[in-house]
């Protein structure tokens, strides 16, 4: 009987051709062969994935696919055919454990030999995966192998092979709710952490991202648990594969109600916990010893983490979670709040703007708790901190709202930066920490122990009227204004371009070739930041040198990322002329653009690829509006919560370098209407900040009447 085939939508067919959308829809009406849809409706077809791969195989597209969406290619077929992806996860720690020698030599292997020889490495590290099941490979397993394989060659860490299992295996068990840390907020959480740690938990570890964070800075024993198997064993496999000298300890279970490290203590908890979970064990947990604080309400799972958090620190230690904006309001869980903050166990909570993790359009809060020490200095004093509310965020979370399903993308650096120092500032010496209204302020215990107990850091930060002097408010609010039509000015003339017309009644097409052609061709060179090695952080060569990310060519902005433990040997520096492109899509703003003089002499960031092309056969800007087109990304990007963009599989027309340059002259103009247009909209949202709170705040007033003889004569008037 033959096997059931996955199913792949046209969009998907792209991605596995390395072409775009619009390619495929040719095929479709111009190719009487071209696969018929199997499934789906008139609006959205699916096809037979097995016909789609020999239809792209006669035709030598197979080959350009990325290796990531080739392994998820083929676990469709793997899955179809009843093979669950779990069984691979050991596979994938044993593969990136071997030499790049070692890889190349496996793929050379036969396909009986390359069954046994997997099976074999499998087996021997399955021991260190958490609830990993016997490993046993056929001869229908050799395609998903193979393709396995190439992805951790293609990525050595492991890390594109490991979220593609986790994604069919969750999407195959229905498994909801599961999203990762983002790194900058993981490094973020992790940096609140006063002092060193050496033992650090994550009683709900999901894919790890918090506990690598915490091995970044130095832990070296790491301890995680998680509900969900195949969580914990990408959890295990990934941090193995990312601090290997650190002692990893990562179980499978529900650690409020089956704890499996009941007897640890530990310097610091990292924890991101799943919200609102009302099924958390509150009748059959009433009793437990963790609540010192109260028993959590039935609607209050987070004060349920909180305190498992707390029972596994030791005296003095810290809790580093991010939990939801209700947590600190609402009304079920008052007691537990007040018991939390009378004793001191509540430093600190911090506000993040909408966007900075899932649920995306919710602003997060971090909380800093610490356990009380018998006998230790009394804590008078809770900080909040509002990000949202930063310089860096500022326009980010205005403009969240400007379009319907898009949301300004995170401002890390600044939103670190300021994080950071407020907190470092706090922990000093919190009897003299000098508030920021508006921004941060330090609150005595005995203000927050009211009715409410209301631990919302807008409540507490907000800027009062006689915070700022009229004088100096009408001042401020004049000089944006100013600015703002300066900006009206410059956004007008880079709207005056019209050097464009219509190519004909039917689109222009044109040959093209991968960014990975023209690199083996010579006409441009792909660099990108090495990944980081413990070994490498803290060199101070590159201590001072600013390092341009993703989000610098999102917002327009120079290069404003700190270098942190990035190294000059790791990192390329950017030249004028460079072509920079994020490496994850989403968000607004631009995809790509050309250094300049403000960018020449940083390092690279992690997130960005640097095309660097032969200016006597790429024209820069041409370049740049092509490889930043929404299509060609779409075409060239794997994932689905985070996207990632595969430079070599971007795609390029081949044109004379004169009609490049007429290309890449309009390609700049378009860049810099998008940088006018985001210069002025910025503008505007501050101009009406300042005006609407001076006057509802009572630092500015309205304009007396004219006189009446000024007056001009209204509607009505005789």
């Amino acid at each position: 009987m033959p096997q059931p085939s996955a199913q792949v939508t046209a969009a998907e067919i792209s991605r596995i051709a390395g072409v775009t959308r619009a390619t495929v829809s040719n095929w479709r009406r111009r190719h009487d062969d071209f696969p018929a849809p199997s499934g789906g409706t008139d609006s959205s077809p699916l096809y037979d994935l097995l016909d789609v791969r020999t239809w792209l195989g006669a035709r030598g597209y197979a080959a350009t696919a990325d290796p990531a969406e080739e392994l998820r290619t083929a676990l469709r077929l793997h899955q179809a055919a009843g093979g669950p992806a779990g069984v691979l996860l050991p596979l994938v720690l044993a593969v990136a454990q071997c030499s790049p020698e070692e890889r190349a030599a496996l793929a050379d292997v036969s396909d009986p030999s390359l069954i046994v020889r997997a099976e074999g490495a499998a087996a021997d590290v399955a021991d260190l995966v958490p609830g990993a099941e016997a490993v046993r490979f056929a001869g229908e397993d050799i395609d998903v192998l193979r393709a396995l394989l190439r992805c951790v060659q293609d990525d050595s860490t492991g890390e594109a092979a490991l979220a593609v299992l986790a994604e069919r295996e969750l999407e195959d068990s229905a498994i909801g709710g599961t999203y990762r840390t983002p790194d900058p907020l993981a490094d973020l959480m992790a940096r609140l952490v006063p002092g060193p740690c050496g033992r650090v938990l994550d009683p709900a570890c999901g894919s790890g991202s918090l506990l690598a964070a915490a091995a970044r800075l130095g832990a070296g024993a790491l301890y995680g648990q998680d509900v969900v198997t195949v969580q914990a064993q990408r959890s295990a496999v990934s941090l193995m594969l990312a601090a290997p000298e650190a002692d990893i300890e990562v179980r499978v279970g529900d650690s409020l109600r089956a704890d499996a490290f009941t007897d640890l203590t530990v310097d610091a908890v990292l924890s991101n916990p799943p919200y609102g979970d009302r099924d958390w064990g509150h009748d059959e947990l009433a009793y437990d010893s963790r609540w010192a604080y109260g028993v959590p309400p039935r609607a209050e799972s987070e004060l349920a983490w909180m305190q498992h958090a707390l029972a596994h620190l030791v005296p003095g230690g810290h809790a580093v979670m991010l939990l939801p904006p209700a947590t600190a309001s609402r009304a079920s869980g008052r007691r537990v709040r007040m018991d939390l903050v009378r004793s001191g166990a509540v430093r600190a909570v911090i506000a993040l703007p909408p966007g900075a993790a899932a649920p995306l359009h919710v602003g997060l809060q971090i909380w800093v708790l610490q356990r009380p020490e018998p006998a230790g200095p009394e804590r008078k004093t809770i900080l909040f901190i509002d990000t949202a509310e930063t310089a860096g965020n500022r326009a980010s979370a205005g403009s969240a709202s400007g379009t319907r399903g898009a949301r300004s993308a995170v401002d890390w650096p600044s939103l670190t930066v300021a994080a950071m120092g407020q907190w470092s500032a706090f922990t000093e010496n919190p009897d003299v920490f000098a508030d920021e209204p508006g921004t941060a302020r330090a609150v005595p215990v005995v203000d927050l122990l009211d009715d409410l107990v209301d631990l919302t850091p807008a409540r507490h930060v907000r800027a009062s009227r006689t915070d700022i002097a009229p004088a100096d408010l009408a001042r401020e609010t004049e000089e944006v204004r100013r600015r703002l039509v300066a900006g009206a000015a410059s956004l007008g003339e880079a709207a005056r371009y019209t050097d464009w017309g219509a190519a004909g009644p039917t689109p222009r097409e044109w040959r093209t070739a991968t960014a990975a052609d023209l690199a083996r061709g010579g006409a441009l060179t792909l660099l990108r930041t090495a990944p980081e090695t413990r070994e490498g952080a803290g060199d101070a060569s590159s201590a001072t040198m600013p390092v341009l990310t993703g989000q610098d060519i999102a917002r327009g902005t120079a290069p404003s990322g700190e270098p942190g433990s990035l190294r000059a040997d790791m990192a390329p520096l950017v030249a004028t002329g460079d072509v920079l492109v994020r490496a994850v899509a989403g968000g607004n703003g631009a995809m790509a653009r050309v250094a300049d003089e403000r960018d020449a002499g940083a390092l690279l960031g992690p997130q960005v690829h640097l095309f660097r092309p032969d200016p006597a056969r790429l024209d820069a800007w041409f370049l740049a509006g092509f490889l930043g087109s929404a299509e060609n990304i779409a075409a060239a990007s794997t994932g689905s919560t985070v996207v990632h963009v595969s430079p070599g599989r971007l795609r390029v027309p081949l044109l004379p370098l004169e009609e490049q340059r007429r290309y890449g002259e309009a390609f700049r103009r378009v860049h810099t209407l998008r940088a006018e247009a985001a210069r002025a909209t910025e503008l505007a949202d501050e101009t009406a900040r300042l005006l609407a709170g001076g006057l509802t705040g009572g630092g500015l007033i309205p304009s007396p009447p004219p006189a009446e003889g000024d007056r001009t004569s209204g509607v009505g008037s005789a």
